[in-house]
């Protein structure tokens, strides 16, 4: 993501402020900040409740799962290019590092569960690619629980967008996907992950995979 895309996200954070994508044409697609802000709700908990050991939350934002995580007792890292993301979830008291998922994350290749929530499978603008990923971060019978863009069939969108305060452009434009569960699961078996839970909860849709037992 290109410097200073991040500082309107980072204000609507500190300012408890509306904010959203912009894209190409105008349309705007609203970010949940007030419910990232908040404590861990009724279908946060269908996510905290099929988390098995210690688990990495990617794009963590203001850190709500991994606070609720470490509440009941459990490991969970919490990794966000958003300073003042981590800040706030470190603030919470949970555990949560300045980092690209894409750079060195701790404990590659041994986490049982990854987290990709509240729109994060959009990182980058390639699904397939943050699968991928996603899947060398995980343990060998570990997996991963991803939220799905939308619940409208058939969506496979990749974006240049910026955020939009107000409904007007704001920063730098930079990369992003958004994808139904039909073709997230799609784009998870190309990446080498089977889907093997499919849930909705609160209007939100998830798919839990595991690695494909026909790859390597």
């Amino acid at each position: 993501m290109r410097a200073g895309a991040l500082a309107p996200y980072e204000g609507a954070l500190a300012g408890s402020r509306p904010l959203g994508f912009i894209d190409g044409h105008g349309r705007v697609l609203p970010l949940a900040i007030q419910r990232y802000l908040a404590e861990a709700d009724d279908a946060d908990q269908t996510v905290l409740d099929r988390c098995l050991g210690p688990t990495l939350d990617v794009g963590c934002g203001p850190g709500r799962i991994v606070y609720a995580l470490a509440a009941a007792g459990h490991a969970a890292l919490g990794v966000d290019i958003a300073e003042a993301a981590v800040e706030l979830t470190q603030g919470r008291g949970a555990t949560a590092l300045s980092r690209d998922v894409f750079e060195r994350v701790p404990g590659e290749g041994r986490w049982p569960t990854v987290l990709l929530l509240d729109g994060n499978i959009g990182i980058g603008g390639d699904v397939t690619g943050l699968l991928g990923r996603v899947r060398r971060l995980m343990a060998l019978q570990g997996s991963v629980i991803v939220e799905a863009s939308t619940a409208e069939p058939g969506t496979d969108e990749v974006l240049v967008v910026r955020f939009a305060e107000a409904g007007r452009p704001v920063g730098p434009e930079f990369g992003w996907a958004r994808v139904s569960v039909d073709v997230l699961v799609d784009r998870a078996t190309t990446a080498g992950l089977d889907a093997v839970d499919y849930w909705s909860a609160g209007g939100r849709d998830f798919v839990r995979f595991e690695r494909s037992t026909s790859m390597a």
